[in-house]
């Protein structure tokens, strides 16, 4: 099928992960595009607050609802919730939760594996197979899940965050395939380092930041024109790609020494330890919010 560019004034939007951080640049850049907007979040109490805030902008329709991405469900409900909110079906469903902790694979407390893959790998895995079963009975609809640079290279300090998020863009990429001849979109979004929560004390080399760092309203403005151009892949900055892509053509070796040069190799591994602490800390509760 041909791209397809689609007006979102009055159409319903769903994300997930949408109390902070990207989830709530992406909940906001659609209100700006007239949608009404579902956020989703572990943290019911903040995905409310958070609507309330961004319900505050004249005219906007937002609500929050409790979810837990990785109980197959609570996303069901939560799509029914979203249908009913508005009384109109979602749209569009934007596939945001997911954590990075960071450190040594060796180190890794296996709990922490495990929320990895259920919360970033599975938690996508499910809500797409939610959201695209009724987009298909509906005739539309259209999928974003949220990949990241971390899915097409390996960083140290990443191991098993990497391990999801490349399980994230090639599923995406075999159900673009499977589905991209028909009436629904499927999309995938791929940041660099984006400051939020998530990456806080990050040690990004200085003299790379300006191609490796980006803010949570660039990713959110690469969600909506991901849906509005039907764009199967955006990457975020544009420049990160194009030099990732040109390090994937270097032997594995050659590919790390170059990354070693460019102090890559250190961003997550020799991170600021308090900023990490923190937000280690509170992923270790419950919240999914990117």
């Amino acid at each position: 099928m041909a791209s397809r560019t689609v007006s979102l004034a009055g159409k319903v939007v769903a994300i997930t992960g949408g109390a902070r951080g990207i989830g709530k640049a992406t909940a906001a850049a659609f209100l700006d595009q007239g949608a009404a907007v579902v956020i989703g979040d572990i943290d019911d109490e903040l995905a409310s607050k958070t609507a309330v805030e961004l319900g505050a902008r004249p005219g906007a329709q937002v609500t929050g609802l409790p979810l837990d991405v990785t109980d197959r469900d609570s996303f069901a409900r939560f799509l029914d919730e979203a249908d009913a909110a508005f009384d109109a079906p979602v749209d569009v469903l934007v596939n945001n939760a997911g954590i990075m902790p960071t450190g040594l694979h060796v180190d890794e407390a296996e709990r922490m594996t495990d929320r990895q893959l259920d919360i970033n790998l599975r938690g996508v895995i499910t809500g797409s197979k939610l959201a695209v079963t009724r987009f298909l009975q509906r005739g539309s609809g259209h999928l974003v899940n949220i990949a990241s640079l971390a899915g097409v290279t390996g960083y140290p300090g990443l191991a098993t965050y990497c391990a999801t998020k490349h399980g994230v863009v090639g599923f995406t990429e075999a159900l673009w395939g499977e589905l991209h001849d028909g009436p629904v979109g499927i999309s995938m979004v791929l940041p660099a380092v984006v400051r939020t929560e998530l990456s806080a004390g990050a040690n990004v080399p200085r003299s790379m930041e300006r191609l490796t760092t980006v803010n949570p309203e660039d990713v959110a403005a690469a969600v909506v024109d991901a849906v509005v151009h039907d764009r199967p892949k955006v990457v975020v900055p544009k420049s990160a790609g194009v030099m990732l892509a040109s390090m994937s053509l270097l032997p594995t070796r050659a590919k790390f020494a170059l990354g070693r040069w460019m102090k890559l190799d250190v961003m997550f591994t020799e991170s600021d330890p308090v900023a990490r602490a923190r937000y280690h800390q509170r992923i270790a509760g419950q919240e999914q919010s990117s």
